[in-house]
């Protein structure tokens, strides 16, 4: 079988076309909005908002409703409940953030276990972007675009904000409301990264791109180019394999994620622990040769 037999053979099924272009849209949004969680240090509040959704996802699923919709409700009740615990008692803002989504998450196992069901409800925990329907996929492209545009206009107050909010402030911007903003961005984003990989691994595709482009780049600007296009590489690259392998689509989409980490975090030409042992050595031997 020649090289262009593995790439086309996938494309002749509809359910491989589907699921790449979900993962590469989702693979965008949460690549562009990796960058800002990585700044913020909100990888905790990622994680907790991707797996708070659980509950919201069951009970649309009992009513009827969009999954999107049950999942963007509680991943703003978590955010709520998280500012309202950290606000108005002493308890700190990342042991609110484990109250919330530990709880949430529970509750939303519990519901997955009462629920009759002729469909398999494991796939929101695990993912399933070889089942991703038409509709499904309409729902996915609406809400990334939705992201993407609010990103894109908003982009300038939320870099300040994640470098700066005393400035931001400064000059007349609510960090407050920036803040809220971001978190709604959080929000909407892990529900477009549930239908690819599940809820337990929707926190790797908030985080690991904006990481892996940090280590690469100390220009915020090109962190939003290259934290998406280390994804989207990522994210097909691990479509591909799935189903050569057939092994877990989402499972190997953040293998392949955490893979590329480890290289660009042992070889990134300023930054990778290699070229940084290089550099000492090199300025050690300057040392003793003065």
């Amino acid at each position: 079988m020649s090289p262009l037999d593995w790439i086309l053979e996938p494309l002749r099924y509809d359910f491989m076309i589907n699921a790449l272009v979900a993962t590469v849209v989702a693979a965008v949004v949460c690549g562009l909005l990796s960058c800002w969680l990585v700044l913020v240090g909100w990888s905790l509040i990622g994680d907790a908002v991707s797996h708070a959704v659980l509950p919201g996802v069951v009970l649309a699923y009992v009513v009827g409703a969009p999954f999107a919709l049950g999942a963007l409700v509680f991943g703003f009740l978590a955010v709520g409940l998280i500012g309202v615990l950290r606000d108005t008692s002493r308890v700190k803002e990342d042991a609110a953030i484990g109250i919330v989504f530990t709880t949430l998450f529970a509750f939303g196992l519990v519901l997955i276990s009462i629920t009759p069901s002729q469909t398999d409800l494991n796939h929101i925990i695990f993912g399933n972007v070889l089942g991703v329907s038409t509709s499904d996929l309409v729902q996915v492209l609406i809400l990334a675009a939705v992201a993407f545009v609010v990103v894109l206009i908003k982009r300038r107050d939320l870099t300040l904000y994640a470098f700066d909010p005393a400035h931001a402030y400064a000059i007349g911007l609510n960090p407050r409301l920036i803040g809220a903003l971001l978190l709604g961005l959080l929000a909407l984003t892990a529900v477009v990264a549930l239908q690819v990989v599940g809820v337990v691994l929707v926190v790797a595709l908030l985080i690991i791109p904006g990481a892996t482009a940090q280590l690469l780049t100390d220009r915020f600007g090109r962190m939003l180019i290259i934290a998406p296009a280390a994804a989207i590489l990522a994210s097909v690259a691990g479509i591909y394999l799935s189903y050569w392998l057939d092994a877990s689509p989402g499972g190997l989409v953040v293998v392949v994620q955490g893979l590329m980490f480890a290289g660009v975090y042992l070889a990134s030409p300023r930054h990778g622990l290699i070229s940084r042992r290089l550099q000492r050595r090199r300025a050690g031997a300057l040392a003793t040769g003065a």
